[in-house]
């Protein structure tokens, strides 16, 4: 009894080490995601109790006298439990969760971002109203109680999209624009991961999200037009940029870099993690990620510069720390 005790008290805690705040459906911090919470628990209580009706019914015909069944009480007992319960149960819980499958209206003044996946990584550009498009990359950041339209495709294989606090997932399809309409009501530091297999690297493809307050959110987005603050205040840090031709690649508001190949960086060093979620923000894991990427994510695109020295990375990393 003491061996089944403690089998059942390791399986909750394995069940539960895979709880988090963070990136969690059960934890959830948009509307969406409440709702589906929501039909997650009325759904596991429904099956949960016909379960154990069936185990009931299994063990009372398992006890029953032989004989006690005929035919004509086989045939009624088939009718209702096989085809008029389950029936009526299903267009129940049909009729119970339409609601929750309508979508959440746009206005036209809502924000809009679009959000393309890569191999391995996410491109993100913020579509407001009454501006241009403001880019980034492995970040998206969003505003508490507006709604928020993202427009979801790729530009190689099939992604999809999910944060699981926040809403459900969408497929990303190259040569398609989904949408996916969501309201964040708390704010916080999330995560969201790519929920389709696309190459090596699938499971190092997170983005980090945060739910800001409006004012917050609208200021931010206000300091993001501009140049990169820091893009020359490190000036070997930059002559290395432009001399291993970084900007072939990448862009760096209000300098020569304007390619749209990789990641934005005009504010890289705003941004708490590297290489789309996956390492801490740090000196050291940008230096060894600019020399070796393939190390960090296997399959990347990135070339790999070995032949920078360690201070030749470390320079270009404290370069792109200060862009904020």
């Amino acid at each position: 009894m003491r061996g089944e005790k403690f089998i059942a008290i390791m399986g909750l805690c394995w069940l539960l080490a895979g709880c988090n705040r963070h990136q969690s459906t059960l934890a959830p911090f948009g509307a969406d995601a409440e709702a589906i919470r929501h039909l997650f628990i009325v759904m596991l209580v429904g099956a949960v109790g016909i379960a154990g009706f069936v185990a009931w019914l299994m063990r009372r015909a398992v006890r029953a006298p032989v004989g006690e069944m005929t035919h004509r009480k086989g045939m009624r007992l088939v009718l209702w439990l096989g085809g008029i319960v389950p029936t009526v149960v299903l267009l129940g819980l049909l009729a119970y969760s339409l609601p929750y499958m309508r979508p959440r209206p746009v206005a036209p003044a809502d924000l809009r971002i679009a959000v393309d996946g890569e191999q391995f990584w996410w491109r993100v550009a913020y579509r407001a109203a009454d501006g241009a498009p403001v880019l980034s990359a492995n970040e998206i950041r969003i505003p508490v109680g507006r709604t928020v339209a993202f427009r979801l495709t790729a530009g190689d294989v099939v992604h999809s999209f999910w944060i699981p606090g926040l809403a459900g997932k969408m497929d990303m399809i190259p040569g398609r624009t989904n949408t996916l309409v969501v309201r964040a009501d708390r704010s916080g530091r999330y995560r969201g991961q790519c929920a389709e297999f696309c190459g090596l690297s699938h499971a190092l493809m997170a983005l980090d999200v945060v739910a800001m307050e409006p004012a917050a959110f609208d200021a931010w987005l206000e300091g993001q037009r501009g140049p990169a603050r820091g893009a020359v205040a490190d000036v070997a840090g930059a002559r290395l940029f432009a001399a291993q031709g970084c900007g072939g690649c990448h862009a760096v508001r209000g300098t020569a870099a304007a390619s749209r190949i990789g990641p934005d960086l005009s504010r890289f060093g705003q941004r708490a993690t590297l290489a789309a979620g996956i390492l801490p923000m740090t000196t050291a894991n940008v230096a060894g990620f600019i020399r070796h990427p393939q190390a960090t994510k296997p399959g990347v695109r990135m070339p790999a510069f070995p032949q920078l020295s360690d201070a030749e990375a470390m320079a270009i990393a404290r370069y792109l720390e200060g862009l904020k």
